[in-house]
């Protein structure tokens, strides 16, 4: 077992390679709910798809800044954008995987990339997701099961001797224990999961 993982995905997504990788797919306009929902044009989209990610400003210490590449972590059209691109790298990469380092299994979630792969072939397959990004930004870092186990976003897949494979819930050594308290401002989705007692 190995997986990969982007380096700091949203502020190196590029976008205007990302624009071009959602403008030709035509998602929009193979959907046939579209007009139903809405009046806006797929071209409206794509100018206001556009825009959002290259207008995005904060301010440091009293002063303004524009977000120059990547997308911005708080734009909520940036996870989006940032999955669009990683489906793109996919499938770019397992086409023209070489076949001495083509994985049995790839399972992605958003950056992260769980693998089943022959030992020999997970340098070979992390040299070439990395060069599949042609702008350079995207930069896969891989890690090697250890002790027959490997963690894998909140789980700790363990293979077991009968070839089976056993899950745990797994938490980083730097985990707190920390949760955001319900009556938080937070979005019920960002995991307030207790109700509020006092």
């Amino acid at each position: 077992m190995n997986s990969h993982d982007v380096v700091s995905l949203f502020t190196n997504t590029p976008i205007n390679k990302s624009m071009e990788v959602i403008r030709p797919k035509a998602r929009l306009t193979t959907d046939n709910a579209w007009k139903d929902r809405t009046n806006l044009l797929v071209e409206d989209v794509m100018e206001l798809l556009e825009f959002i990610p290259t207008t995005a400003y904060f301010v440091f210490r009293d002063q303004i800044y524009c977000q120059k590449f990547g997308t911005a972590i708080s734009s909520p059209v940036s996870p989006m954008v940032a999955d669009i691109f990683m489906e793109f790298l996919k499938q770019s990469a397992i086409a023209s995987v070489p076949v001495e380092c083509k994985p049995k299994l790839w399972k992605r979630y958003v950056d992260d990339i769980l693998e089943i792969i022959k030992k020999h072939g997970v340098d070979g397959l992390t040299q070439h997701v990395n060069s599949v990004d042609d702008t350079g930004s995207i930069k896969f870092r891989a890690e090697q099961e250890q002790d027959e186990q490997i963690p894998f976003l909140d789980t700790l897949i363990m293979r077991k001797a009968d070839g089976h494979a056993k899950l745990l819930v797994y938490r980083k050594k730097t985990h707190t224990d920390q949760y955001l308290h319900f009556s938080s401002h937070h979005p019920l989705q960002h995991g307030q999961v207790f109700s509020y007692c006092e």
